[in-house]
């Protein structure tokens, strides 16, 4: 072996190596988006009273002010229809949410925010959206731009491999 130049690598050692850095990258992405989670949970929780799943139903409500079937709900929010139906149910009775049978289909229900529900919703999006600020505050503006140029190929790649499985 020369001294002066590098060590050849075959391919196997390559692909070996690149599974590897790719599960290291997956548990990183994993925990820290189970530690993000958390932090959002607990500051939901502590600052509204509220729960993730209530904050992210009226999010998603609230991008479609014209409501939601339950059944579009749960895809929006990539549950099964049987969690969103408790969440929405509670959110009726503190009056955030109006829930009616669907004119076009007895067997849906239509939600959408009322108008408490959508004045609540804004407090919490503007206290989650600087509380999210603060987690990410020593990160550059050009590093987030990077980082989510970089997680929307991700998003791709992951969608085209979910759809060929």
């Amino acid at each position: 072996m020369n001294p002066g130049k590098p060590a050849k690598t075959s391919r196997a050692d390559d692909s070996a190596s690149r599974s590897k850095q790719s599960l290291r990258v997956w548990i990183r992405l994993l925990h820290n988006t189970r530690i993000i989670e958390k932090n959002v949970r607990s500051y939901l929780a502590n600052e509204f009273g509220t729960t993730l799943p209530r904050f992210d139903a009226l999010a998603a409500l609230d991008r479609f002010p014209e409501g939601l079937t339950m059944g579009a709900l749960s895809e929006h929010l990539l549950v099964s229809n049987g969690n969103v139906t408790g969440v929405i149910a509670r959110l009726q009775d503190e009056g955030l949410v109006l829930r009616t049978a669907s004119k076009q289909d007895r067997r849906a229900f239509h939600v959408k925010l009322t108008r408490k529900g959508k004045r609540a919703f804004q407090e919490m999006a503007k206290g989650h959206e600087a509380y999210v600020n603060r987690m990410l505050e020593a990160i550059s503006a050009s590093d987030l731009n990077k980082l989510n140029t970089l997680l929307t190929r991700l998003e791709k790649t992951v969608a085209q491999e979910r759809s060929c499985s």
